[in-house]
């Protein structure tokens, strides 16, 4: 199986529990040491559990992150964030700086993007995505 990484939707779904996404997580360990997630998943999850003041949560996601990989945000993962931004918004498809990034950090990687927003990746070329979400 190819290295993927999972996006923000994707760790939300596998936190809350979804049957589909924590059997896909399982099969992806089974084959690889550890799951990928971007810094600025890291942050989103960080940012909306601080927000809900969710102290049973956190730590939870803490050690998830821990045992994994936090995939950072290079110079490179950059410019090819800011130009899918830029193309997405000449074209008026623009999906958000958040998600670009993700998807530049994806794309630097050769990673597959794990996520349930085929709406937004969708518009991205050359960027592989499944959705763990639902089963196939």
């Amino acid at each position: 199986m190819r290295q993927a990484i999972l996006d923000t939707d994707t760790i939300s779904f596998f936190f809350r529990g979804d049957f589909a996404a924590v059997t896909k997580v399982n099969q992806y360990l089974k084959e690889n040491d550890q799951l990928n997630i971007s810094i600025i998943s890291y942050y989103e999850v960080l940012y909306g559990l601080y927000y809900k003041d969710a102290k049973k949560q956190l730590p939870r996601f803490l050690d998830f992150v821990a045992i994994n990989k936090v995939i950072p945000l290079t110079q490179t993962s950059a410019r090819i964030s800011a130009k899918i931004a830029a193309e997405l918004r000449d074209t008026g498809q623009e999906i958000g700086h958040n998600d670009t990034l993700i998807a530049g950090i994806a794309l630097e990687n050769d990673f597959v993007l794990i996520t349930n927003n085929n709406k937004h990746f969708s518009r991205i070329k050359n960027l592989e995505i499944d959705n763990w979400v639902v089963i196939k």
